[in-house]
């Protein structure tokens, strides 16, 4: 747990310890081991890299054939965790949307099993499970907001969906708030929620992993949000690398963007007072930083070696403690 200020809480769900470093792990088990138990070795997917990375680590342990189509600009690090876990990796000349659609096409040609975000229902299933483990980490306790980092909506609909089956089931008595955070420079959920005629931005931002021209599950995550009064905000890229450099500076969490932006989405909250006094909020982290090192290039400032005498080292230290009493 991280203390904000006195007048309320904030948790971090870590989901960078996963085993393949990001939330998509949750969807891409349950998508394994449902295409195993029904005899099919091949899964496909379309991703800008960690549901890519996940599918692909989680159908190596599993023993399975895995093919994963990405946009050609696609973070490095994500594409070498692909390929380091056997995948066969295919880069696509255009955005994540065509890569998907492409990977559908794949699918229905060749018999292989689709993984897609918001196309394979399992993915869903997979993912609500978060909302069990937040509840029971917090002691049987439902948090009153959630910060979700959102793209194509369906990890802001896993945590709708677990959070709505407790209370259906009676097990709690209400749902939290649920915020969903984009990026500025890719708001088509937050946008066109309560708009009749859809419109698309072109997106353009670092959170890669929350890149989405065509928000995939919009109407599913859009009907959640106004059956439970559902909150929003977009942050800026600025006000993401903020984010990432204090919740590694405070927390010793380095996030990726993608999930700095629900970190950020909860500074923005602070800063205009939308938290209530005593509240509980759960700031969900789907990502880790070491997927996305070029973007954060900017925050890191190496000092000039120094010469390799006490003297010499002395002087940098006594420098660097008067900046830092």
């Amino acid at each position: 747990m991280v203390q904000g200020n006195e007048s309320f809480e904030i948790y971090l769900k870590d989901d960078s310890q996963n085993p393949t470093f990001s939330f998509k792990d949750r969807a891409s088990a349950l998508v394994s081991a449902w295409a195993m138990e029904n005899g099919i070795s091949t899964l496909i997917a379309a991703s800008t890299g960690n549901a890519g990375s996940s599918l692909a680590g989680i159908c190596a342990a599993q023993h399975q054939k895995s093919i994963i189509l990405i946009p050609a600009k696609a973070p490095l690090a994500k594409l070498t965790q692909i390929m380091m876990y056997g995948a066969n990796i295919i880069p696509v000349n255009g955005t994540y949307d065509d890569a998907f659609d492409l990977s559908v096409e794949a699918s229905r040609l060749f018999g292989f099993y689709n993984r897609n975000t918001a196309y394979n229902p399992l993915t869903i299933e997979g993912k609500k499970i978060v909302s069990f483990e937040i509840y029971n980490q917090l002691e049987f306790q439902v948090p009153d907001r959630v910060f979700v980092p959102t793209g194509d909506g369906v990890i802001l609909s896993g945590v709708y969906k677990g959070f709505e089956e407790m209370l259906l089931l009676g097990i709690t008595d209400r749902i939290p708030v649920i915020v969903a955070v984009q990026a500025a420079g890719s708001p088509n959920l937050v946008n066109n929620i309560d708009h009749q005629n859809f419109s698309i931005t072109k997106s353009a931002t670092i959170a890669d992993s929350i890149s989405v021209d065509v928000p995939k599950n919009f109407f599913m995550s859009a009907g959640f949000m106004k059956k439970y009064k559902g909150e929003s905000v977009t942050v800026t890229d600025e006000e993401i690398l903020q984010a990432s450099v204090q919740l590694s500076g405070s927390a010793g969490i380095f996030a990726e963007p993608a999930a700095a932006a629900a970190f950020a989405g909860l500074l923005n909250f602070t800063r205009s007072d939308r938290i209530p006094h005593g509240s509980k909020n759960v700031v969900l982290l789907t990502g880790n930083g070491l997927k996305d090192l070029a973007s954060v290039q900017s925050q890191i400032h190496l000092p000039a070696p120094v010469d390799p005498d006490i003297l010499s080292l002395g002087q940098l230290i006594r420098t660097i403690l008067s900046k830092n009493p």
